[in-house]
């Protein structure tokens, strides 16, 4: 049986945040479009080898802990990031929780 419903992102335009969970380095993003299970995300020049690292992004009213599956380098030296959303584990929900505020 084929799926025929599909999850498109939409157009989502606004600052952003992402925390690479490795090295816990902050990065100031700008979102571009989002939905339930990914967003796109352009990362200023000087951030590239994102591929692959899990992050949490948070942007205004989402916290979404994810994996870069997606990055192109773009014309102006940003890179464009795609990621795809991972279930919280105990452990980055009690680092967040420890953390916010």
């Amino acid at each position: 049986m084929e799926e025929r419903r599909e999850i498109s992102r939409v157009e989502y335009k606004t600052n952003g945040v992402v925390v690479i969970c490795d090295t816990q380095e902050k990065i100031y993003v700008d979102v571009k479009d989002i939905s339930p299970l990914g967003m796109g995300i352009c990362v200023p020049e000087g951030h590239e080898g994102l591929l692959g690292k899990q992050v949490i992004v948070v942007a205004e009213t989402l916290i979404m802990y994810a994996e870069v599956s997606r990055e192109e380098k773009q014309e102006d030296g940003s890179t464009f990031i795609g990621v795809h959303a991972i279930k919280f584990t105990d452990d980055v929900l009690q680092y967040l929780f420890s953390h916010i505020g």
